[in-house]
């Protein structure tokens, strides 16, 4: 019987191979952690626009909004962020008639919009039936209780229409 031959054969190691593929998994995964935790711990930043889309006509194209958000405790009159107390809603004398006061005498150019908390809704049927009562127009936007809201002024979202 003839022996085989023993070639010398080239071995091929796939150690470093291995090791640079088992580095770029744990480094995917550890970016996929940071990223999903920085996602959900970050709180959500809401913006409340009033403004026309696709050129169609809204009710108040023309006016300017004063915004007021309501909640549990009270409401919040932006962009001063003046806190009325729930009790204090319908006070003469309150933030809110101020309010209220101003943007009836500037009826033509301005109006409401309400933000409304999930535990606010009894302090805004309190808050719109005083802004019906004056004749002014309202809008609202419901928003989650986490959401934390940026009111623009009129000046910087005319800046950023512009653009």
């Amino acid at each position: 019987m003839r022996r085989r031959s023993s070639r010398p054969s080239i071995e091929i190691e796939l150690f470093p191979f291995l090791s640079i593929l088992a580095c770029t998994i744990g480094t995917l995964i550890l970016l996929i952690i940071v990223m999903t935790t920085q996602l959900f711990s970050s709180q959500r930043e809401v913006t409340i626009l009033a403004k026309q889309e696709n050129n169609e006509e809204g009710k108040n194209p023309s006016k300017t909004p004063r915004y007021i958000e309501c909640r549990n405790d009270g409401i919040i009159i932006y962009p001063n962020q003046e806190f009325v107390a729930k009790n204090n809603i319908e006070s003469s004398n309150s933030a809110l008639k101020k309010l209220l006061n101003e943007v009836k005498q500037r009826q033509e150019q301005e109006y409401l919009i309400v933000a409304i908390r999930p535990d606010g809704i009894e302090v805004f049927k309190k808050v719109r039936d005083l802004i019906e009562q004056q004749g002014i127009d309202i809008g609202y936007e419901p928003i989650d209780k986490d959401w934390k809201l940026k009111i623009e002024t009129p000046a910087a979202s005319k800046n950023t229409q512009g653009n």
